[in-house]
Parts: structure tokens; C-alpha cells; sequence
């Protein structure tokens, strides 16, 4: 069996204001073309999926273009559960349709897949329950126990484990209850089947890419021991670090597939992946990583040397199709004109930030602002705040605001 992971794809999610679908669109297509290629029998999402729990209509539309190339028309099950970003049930709205092709949309830790009805001729749910389900694949001739763990907040947890266990268990660390649920959960697990595990969690060791928005303490009380993860798992699928990376101390296979797309300029040069696993049952999984070629890179440029030094580099065309966070070493502000040169020769440029040489620009004490006009102070204390000069666009803004 040959399974694709993925995750934190986070639709909708600006640079900025700068809008990246376009971007998201071209990952989809990288996503589809690896998944036809290398011939993969199932599809996994770990979390995630939307930047927010409204996600624009477009951010959904991409959604649904996705799972329709990649379950190739009940071709191969995809499986997507929901992480901390998402809405659970806007996520799982369009179950009724989707499972009919195998496409299964999981938004609680106690979801069962079997609530719906899957019509594929090759895809088949033997059995489930809330957090695990049984597949049975007739291309590939085998078949996989997935357990299932969507973004497990505290109460989600407890409403999973309050039926089964005492006071006591639901008193235990997050992390060992995340042990409990997993050991009774892989119970399913058998020697003749393809055992995984998909979550939205973070792993104690784990490296954040920098564009994680934590909802998750991570490094604190929400922090999950790798030792939780049955050693009888092929691999565990895990979503919510958007770096690429193996969990280390781990006593299976697990990794974090990472985001498809660099989302701050703190994952510079980061790069991105997918995972692909071929597993069958009785023998340990083999894990091989694909680097992706999709989306626009981020790139951070210091020009020490001016203005001068940045207006060439745009001239030279230097990194013409990355995204730019622009410091320029300066002793005076950056005047509106020579910011819009810059863009106009680099449209992708984002920010551009004065690193000052020296404090060329003097606090006015109380007795000097006293008789000056609301927006001469704020020009003023705008120019002094970033070193550059304030926009008409922004001054109308605040003249509008302040205006009531």
C-alpha cells in the first residue's frame, strides 16, 4: 500500500494582505501530478486544511477541486481530519457527497467514519468506530486500521474519554491521556493489516517553522511524549508544525509533513515536502520524502549599503519571482517616492523597513508639540516610529478615524 501525507495546507492564507490562492492553486496541481505518479493508494490530511474557521468561498472552492483530483473519482480514499484552524463541521458539511467516493471528513476526536455510506468500487469500510475505521483497498489488495485523532483540545479530549474512564483518568497530564486513548484505540490493530495513525498534535521535540498561529501550548501543558504512539504502527501522520520533520524518540515511524507553502518570512529557505509510505502488513514501513517546487519563496534582503544598493538589486532583477522583506540600512527616512520605485521594479516586494544608523530624528518634548495639528503630530510621530514617511492613504485613514 502506498500512502501520501500532507497537511497544513491552511487555504486563504494571506502574505500580508497579499493574497497566496494562486500559489495554493499550483500545490494542489504539484499535489495531484506527485500522487499520480508515484501511483498512491490513499491520501492522507492531517489538519488544518483552512487558515480560519470561515474560510473564504474561494479557500473552500480549492478545497473541493482537491479532493475531487486527488480521490480520483473513488479511485483511492482520501482522508482528512480537522485541525486547530478549522471548523469541524464546516469542514465535514459536504460528508453526504463526499463519502459516497471515499473522500472521509473527520472533524472530532470520536468521529466514526461509518456514519456515511462509501460507494466506491474500490474502496470499502470493513468496520469503525469513534477514532478508528478499517479500509479495504481492491487495487492494492490489502487492507489499513487508521486511527483517527482531529485537533484534540482539552474539552474534545475529555468528551471522548468521560465515558469510558474514572475521575482519576480524566485528571491524568494531557499527555497521558493521549497514551490512553491511543493504547485502547490500537487494539484494532492486527498483524494482517497496514496500522496508522493520523493527528493534529504537537509532539514534545517537535521545531515550529515560525508561521504557526499556537493554539496548542506548545512546550507547555499541551505537550504530547512520542512514547504515546504504539510501537505496532507502519507510520503516524501528524499536522500542525509547519516544518518537515521526523519525530525524534519516537517507537514508530512519524513525521510532520509541514506546510505545502512558506507562510512567514521566519521559514526563509525552509524546505517543503511531502511524505510518501509504502507499507505492508508484517513488515516495517518504507518512508521516502518529496521536496516540492510550488509557491513563491520568501526571501529577506539587508541592503547595508542604501537605497542605492536596493534599487539596483531590483534593477538586476535579483529573486524576481520571491516575495521580499526589504531592510535598508539608512540615515534618513525612506521618502513614499523611492518606496514606489522599489515595488514598481519589484512587485513583490512586501516590506520595506529603515534600519537607521543613528537617531537622526529627536523626540519633541511636550512644550514643542503644544499648537500643532492632529495630523501634523501623527506624521510625526509616524516618521519617527519607522523612519519613512506616511502615506496619503494612511493619513486619510486616520483622519477619518479620528474624525468619529
Amino acid at each position: 500500500m502506498r500512502i501520501l501525507h500532507t497537511s497544513d495546507w491552511h487555504l486563504g492564507r494571506s502574505l500580508e494582505h497579499i493574497s497566496r490562492i494562486e500559489e495554493q492553486r499550483d500545490f494542489i496541481s504539484c499535489l495531484t501530478r506527485i500522487v499520480e505518479e508515484e501511483k498512491i493508494d490513499m491520501v492522507l490530511v492531517s489538519g488544518d486544511v483552512y487558515d480560519t474557521n470561515n474560510p473564504s468561498s474561494a479557500a473552500e472552492e480549492l478545497f473541493f477541486e482537491a479532493m475531487d483530483k486527488l480521490n480520483g473519482k473513488g479511485k483511492r480514499p482520501v482522508i482528512v481530519i480537522a485541525g486547530n484552524h478549522d471548523n469541524p463541521e464546516r469542514l465535514c458539511a459536504a460528508s453526504p457527497l463526499a463519502y459516497k467516493n471515499g473522500i472521509i471528513l473527520l472533524g472530532y476526536p470520536k468521529s466514526d467514519a461509518g456514519k456515511y455510506k462509501i460507494e466506491s468500487d474500490n474502496i470499502s469500510l470493513m468496520d469503525s468506530g469513534p477514532g478508528w475505521m478499517e479500509l479495504s483497498l481492491t487495487d492494492c489488495n490489502e487492507r489499513a486500521v487508521i486511527l483517527t485523532l482531529p485537533y484534540p483540545s482539552e474539552a474534545r479530549l475529555e468528551e471522548v474519554l468521560e465515558k469510558e474512564a474514572d475521575e482519576e483518568l480524566l485528571q491524568l497530564a494531557y499527555s497521558d491521556r493521549i497514551r490512553s486513548l491511543f493504547s485502547k484505540l490500537s487494539e484494532k490493530f492486527r498483524k494482517d493489516t497496514v496500522n496508522l495513525i493520523m493527528s493534529h498534535i504537537f509532539m514534545l521535540g517537535g521545531k515550529e517553522g515560525g508561521s504557526e498561529r499556537r493554539t496548542i501550548q506548545v512546550g507547555g501543558a499541551y505537550t504530547v511524549d512520542p512514547s504515546v504512539l504504539p510501537s505496532n504502527t507502519h507510520f503516524a501522520a501528524l499536522g500542525h508544525l509547519h516544518r518537515p520533520q521526523w519525530v525524534k524518540n519516537a517507537p514508530c515511524p512519524a513525521c510532520y509533513s509541514g506546510s505545502p507553502l512558506a507562510y512567514s518570512f521566519s521559514e526563509t529557505d525552509y524546505a517543503k515536502a511531502v511524505y510518501i509510505i509504502e507499507a505492508k502488513p508484517g513488515k516495517e514501513a518504507n518512508v521516502k520524502e518529496i521536496f516540492l517546487d510550488c509557491g513563491k519563496p520568501l526571501k529577506c534582503w539587508t541592503a547595508e549599503e542604501g537605497i542605492l544598493q536596493a534599487l539596483e538589486w531590483c534593477e538586476l532583477g535579483r529573486d524576481k519571482n520571491a516575495w521580499i522583506d526589504l531592510q535598508i540600512v539608512t540615515d534618513r527616512p525612506i521618502t513614499m517616492e523611492e518606496q514606489k520605485k522599489l515595488r514598481q521594479l519589484h512587485p513583490g516586494i512586501i516590506n520595506i523597513r529603515p534600519l537607521l544608523k543613528t537617531e537622526y530624528i529627536k523626540e519633541e518634548n511636550y512644550e514643542n508639540r503644544e499648537g500643532k495639528k492632529i495630523d501634523q503630530l501623527f506624521m510625526e510621530f509616524y516618521r519617527y516610529k519607522t523612519g519613512s514617511e506616511i502615506s496619503d492613504e494612511l493619513m486619510a485613514t486616520f483622519l477619518e478615524v479620528i474624525s468619529g
